[in-house]
């Protein structure tokens, strides 16, 4: 029986490591070791983002909501303890675009919870 070696195989995976690292600078893009390391660190990077993300636009939305609720005399964090009293199950991102889009109706909701 003939020897079955790696060859063709290896050279599939490193041909796929580089394909996904075109682009990259310098041998980060031709050599397979450097684009290997690259091409996971880079995995590490968009995991992390993907987190940061949702951590962002959470703070974008807090932000949004705060500018609003301040320009009708009552800051965020009353506002939130306000919302949990009453019951409230719209949360931050429904509100911030609420106030954004229709600060009428946003008003509206303001107004039925600082009631009770």
């Amino acid at each position: 029986m003939s020897r079955s070696k790696t060859g063709v195989v290896r050279r599939k995976k490193h041909q796929k490591v580089l394909s996904q690292t075109k682009g990259y600078w310098g041998s980060r893009s031709k050599l397979y070791r450097r684009a290997n390391e690259a091409f996971l660190k880079a995995g590490e990077y968009a995991f992390n983002g993907r987190k940061q993300k949702k951590r962002d636009m959470k703070s974008l939305w807090i932000i949004r909501l705060n500018a609003a609720l301040r320009a009708e005399g009552i800051n965020y964090s009353q506002f939130i303890n306000l919302t949990k009293k009453f019951g409230l199950q719209l949360d931050r991102k429904v509100l911030s675009e609420m106030a954004a889009a229709h600060p009428e109706t946003f008003k509206l909701v303001l107004n039925k919870v600082r009631e009770n």
